[in-house]
């Protein structure tokens, strides 16, 4: 299970303390049980909109990760790529006649 990212814990954490004042504000109630409704239905509020606030993609963050430290960005293809290329010339190879 992925962990959450600051994002979805500061835009969880404000719904549900805007909501719950808001909620509390504008129903006015004093009881128990009234204000761990508007307690629970915050919760729940906040929970949904840290689960909707998008996650970064995987592809990113694994091709983040799996970088070098002294890459610039290239991927590993293109590196072994240019490696075989310039390590042959045309002509020089050991079939060659001289």
């Amino acid at each position: 299970m992925p962990r959450p990212t600051a994002a979805q814990l500061v835009y969880g954490s404000c719904t549900v303390i805007f909501s719950t004042l808001a909620m509390l504000l504008l129903s006015q109630t004093s009881s128990g049980l009234g204000i761990a409704v508007v307690a629970l239905a915050a919760l729940g509020l906040g929970l949904l909109v840290a689960l909707t606030v998008p996650m970064p993609k995987a592809g990113a963050q694994s091709a983040g990760t799996s970088a070098s430290p002294g890459s610039t960005g290239r991927s590993r293809a293109q590196e072994r790529r240019e490696t075989v290329s310039a390590g042959v010339e045309p002509g020089q190879g050991p079939t060659s006649a001289t």
